[in-house]
């Protein structure tokens, strides 16, 4: 990708990560309100240990990022899912998926409020684009997810 291409994409907000799990960080040119500050950054930490997992399948990255109560839920095979941390942990065995390197996950978006922050992501995981939103909590020092709900479509199905 030439610099001129690269900065453009820096400019308007789009750059996203292929192949890996890093969010998008403390991009030049975004809204004033999605640039870095402390809080911003403890989500986006959180977030991102959510996205070495997914990248590593590495499950001690989940317990990183959620709270231990928290639920992930979403539609699967037409069916409502609700998984706690233990069970969507154990799905991961320990290694990337042998598509990792084409994966491209994004941090779409985060909104904060006091010692509670709501955050999108988009993973287009091979043949399937999920997204996800989070509802995540300040603990102490760290930020964690409380909770997850995803959608899941197909890439030539069209819908989001």
């Amino acid at each position: 990708m030439n610099r001129r291409f690269f900065s453009a994409l820096s400019a308007c907000g789009l750059i996203a990560v292929t192949g890996s799990y890093a969010a998008t960080s403390k991009a030049l040119g975004l809204p004033t309100s999605q640039r870095s500050d402390p809080a911003r950054d403890g989500v986006r930490a959180a977030i991102n240990h959510y996205f070495q997992g997914h990248a590593t399948g590495d499950p001690s990255h989940f317990r990183k990022a959620f709270l231990p109560t928290a639920h992930i839920e979403g539609i699967r095979d037409g069916k409502f899912t609700s998984w706690t941390l233990d069970d969507y942990a154990a799905v991961f065995k320990g290694g990337p998926a042998s598509d990792e390197a084409t994966r491209v996950r994004t941090l779409d978006f985060i909104d904060v409020s006091g010692d509670s922050a709501i955050a999108k992501a988009t993973l287009d995981h091979g043949a399937t684009v999920f997204t996800d939103y989070f509802v995540l909590l300040k603990v102490g020092d760290d930020w964690k997810i409380a909770n997850k709900v995803y959608s899941g479509r197909k890439k030539d199905s069209g819908k989001r």
